[in-house]
Formats: structure tokens, C-alpha cells, sequence
């Protein structure tokens, strides 16, 4: 590709913003680090954060407040499992929960070995649990979500309605799903996600997901961009990027053009009208 290639336009319509984030530290990726064959124990299912995640949390919280983020996003997407939901509330949901606010809590007090305050859902976005953006399917427990039963009175305020099963029925014990199938998840994700009517999204999901879904993007741009997309992230890493509809997938209308020429008149440029006298 050429590098001196310069800026291109687009309409803005056609465009969605999302903001991806990978969860905060979790007790796998301490034990994983360690040894790798952790990965393969039980003691880590569905693996909720470390304090040191929740430090995370808390660092990447005060960033999206002081930069204004948190007053931007329409709508919030969780991975259903602890360590993404615990994130994703820890880090766009409203300040900490009590009683006597009419207001149902993002997450109870202690969810998921947590030692926290629960987290109210007043003055802030909906939350959404969706499957499609879970972390590599199989073999490791740590990446088996609890049934939705469970998890719903720890986070009462999250929505489950996407996911069809109680129960977990996409992670097998014996088989680990292949790179090609995450992106091809991922990619059928995006499609959705470009679906949704909310024009600016977060995203709390997992490092392998992340990876395989962005790395079939950027070829065409010059290498330091493709790094920007298709690096690795760390623990609660935020990058945002635009998602731009090329094929016409069935953008929304306009909201901010405006036709012009309202009253009517003649308003041809010098050049046309020149053209058209000629």
C-alpha cells in the first residue's frame, strides 16, 4: 500500500463509534502467567478480577469521566462472564449504590468475590450481555460462564434477554474453538453491533477475541495504523474506532444533513451555470 496515501471523507451517517475494552486483571491471567497449564483448572472458573483488576478498573473509570467519555455512550455490551461484567460496571456504571435511590443496582455488594460496594445504574447507560463477544470457547474453565440464573441477581440491572440458554451450551470440555472461528464470531458481532440504533457503544470483552476479530482489519492502512487495531491489548486497555458501512448494509438516515435550496431558487455555481450557458 502507498504510505503517503492522505485523509479520506465519509459520510458520517454511515459510521458507528465503538469503544473497545479488554477486562481488568483477573485471577487467571495471574495463575496463567505463572504456569500456563493453570489454565486447564477448575479453580478458575469463569475467573473473577483481582484487586489489583479492580485498581484497573477504578484508573480506567476516573480516564473515561475526565475525558468525557462516560457522558457520550449510548449503550454498554458486556462478554457474560464475571470478570467482563464486573469490569464494564466497575467502569461506565453510576456511582456506588444505596438504600432508599430508586434506581435497581448494575451489580450487588461482594459480586463475584469483588469486596465492593454495589454499583448503582442511575444516570447511565443500558447494559447488555451478549454471547457473540465471549473469550475463545473451550477446554479452559476460566472462560465458562455461570447459568444466566446465577449471574441475574448479581447483576440485576444488566440485561440478559440476547443470550437464548440458561445454561452454558458453547463451551465443550474437550475441544477449543479455532482462531478462524473467533474472527468469523467477531466478525458476525460487528454486523450486529452495526445493526443497533445507538451511534456510540462500548465493548467489554476479552484479549483472544479482540485479537482475532481486529486482525482482519487494517490492511489497507499504513502499518503504524494496522498496529493501533491489531496489536494486543492489556489488562483494561480502551482503544476507539469508528465502524464504516462500505457495502451499504442499511445505514440510518441523516440526522444532521440538511437539503438546502428551502425556499427554492435559482442556485447554480458560477462553474455549472457557466457550463450550462456555454
Amino acid at each position: 500500500m502507498d504510505a503517503e496515501v492522505g485523509p479520506t471523507l465519509y459520510p458520517l451517517h454511515r459510521t458507528k463509534t465503538i469503544h473497545l475494552v479488554r477486562h481488568a486483571q483477573g485471577i487467571h491471567n495471574v495463575e496463567g502467567d505463572k504456569d500456563y497449564g493453570a489454565y486447564i483448572s477448575e479453580a478458575l472458573f469463569d475467573a473473577h478480577l483481582t484487586p489489583l483488576g479492580w485498581q484497573q478498573v477504578d484508573n480506567l473509570r476516573n480516564h473515561v469521566q475526565k475525558c468525557g467519555l462516560n457522558k457520550r455512550i449510548d449503550l454498554v455490551i458486556a462478554s457474560p462472564l464475571l470478570r467482563t461484567m464486573q469490569t464494564a460496571v466497575g467502569v461506565f456504571g453510576g456511582e456506588g449504590y444505596s438504600d432508599g435511590i430508586e434506581a435497581t443496582p448494575l451489580m450487588v455488594a461482594n459480586a463475584g468475590q469483588s469486596n465492593r460496594p454495589a454499583i448503582s445504574s442511575l444516570n447511565c447507560p443500558a447494559f447488555v450481555a451478549v454471547e457473540l463477544c465471549r473469550e475463545h470457547l473451550g477446554v479452559h474453565p476460566c472462560d465458562r460462564r455461570r447459568s444466566i440464573t446465577e449471574y441475574r441477581p448479581l447483576f440485576p440491572a444488566i440485561d440478559f434477554s440476547l443470550i437464548e440458554s440458561d445454561a452454558d451450551v458453547l463451551w465443550l470440555a474437550d475441544v477449543r474453538e479455532e482462531n478462524e472461528a473467533v474472527a468469523a464470531r467477531g466478525q458476525k458481532f460487528l454486523n450486529w453491533l452495526w445493526s443497533r440504533q445507538e451511534k456510540e457503544i462500548a465493548v467489554v470483552t476479552h484479549s483472544g477475541f479482540l485479537y482475532h476479530t481486529l486482525s482482519v482489519f487494517g490492511n489497507d492502512c499504513h502499518p503504524s495504523v494496522k498496529s493501533e487495531i491489531c496489536t494486543h491489548f492489556a489488562n483494561c486497555e480502551l482503544r476507539s474506532m469508528v465502524i464504516v458501512d462500505r457495502g451499504m448494509m442499511g445505514s440510518n438516515s441523516a440526522t444532521t444533513n440538511y437539503p438546502g435550496k428551502i425556499p427554492s431558487g435559482i442556485d447554480l455555481p458560477s462553474d455549472v451555470a457557466e457550463e450550462k450557458h456555454a
